[in-house]
């Protein structure tokens, strides 16, 4: 079995709640599902969780590189020299992230509210970048961003492979048919 979940923010990727944040365990999920990768507790979007061991190991193994995509909002108005240089990888904590798809968006219309909302500043501009990443380092998306100048203020997956979040709402979950990887 194979579960698409959209992650609220604030929910950690962990069945335990820890350090007063929410965990999957309130969520109402089948028995012997775990997740299948990570988001952290401020990022948002598409988990899948699994029951099947294979799977969650061929999608934690790097040199699979299957594709995540996400949306990220950012302080300022991104440049295009900037989404060049990230298409191009960039030097985050003494590592070259590989290439990646990067592309200025306008901002999504269809999104729901966070909660807490971000933080607001009127004579700074925030702007939206679509990533696609083949690897998964920790925060990498975020040191990216920041690495060209550009903090990520707020981070949804909204892709894993070919599955897409889709109308998932935050805190809904769906069984998925759909081949993964």
């Amino acid at each position: 079995m194979v579960i698409l979940f959209n992650k609220p923010f604030g929910v950690l990727s962990q069945f335990t709640p820890e350090a007063g944040h929410r965990a999957l365990n309130e969520f109402g999920f089948p028995t012997g599902v775990y997740a299948a990768g990570r988001l952290d507790h401020d990022s948002e979007g598409a988990l899948l969780l699994t029951d099947e061991g294979w799977l969650i190991k061929k999608l934690l193994d790097p040199k699979y590189e299957h594709p995540r995509t996400y949306l990220a909002q950012v302080d300022g108005q991104i440049t295009q020299e900037a989404v060049n240089q990230l298409k191009k990888g960039v030097n985050i904590k003494g590592y070259h992230t590989k290439p990646c798809q990067a592309q200025m968006v306008e901002p999504p219309e269809k999104l729901w509210e966070r909660e807490p909302p971000i933080r607001y500043r009127a004579n700074i501009p925030t702007s939206w970048v679509r990533l696609t990443l083949i690897e998964g380092k920790n925060r990498q998306v975020r040191h990216m961003t920041a690495a060209v100048g550009f903090p990520t203020l707020r981070l949804i997956r909204v892709q894993i492979g070919s599955i897409s979040l889709g109308e998932l709402k935050p805190g809904e979950w769906r069984i998925i048919n759909e081949r993964v990887i």
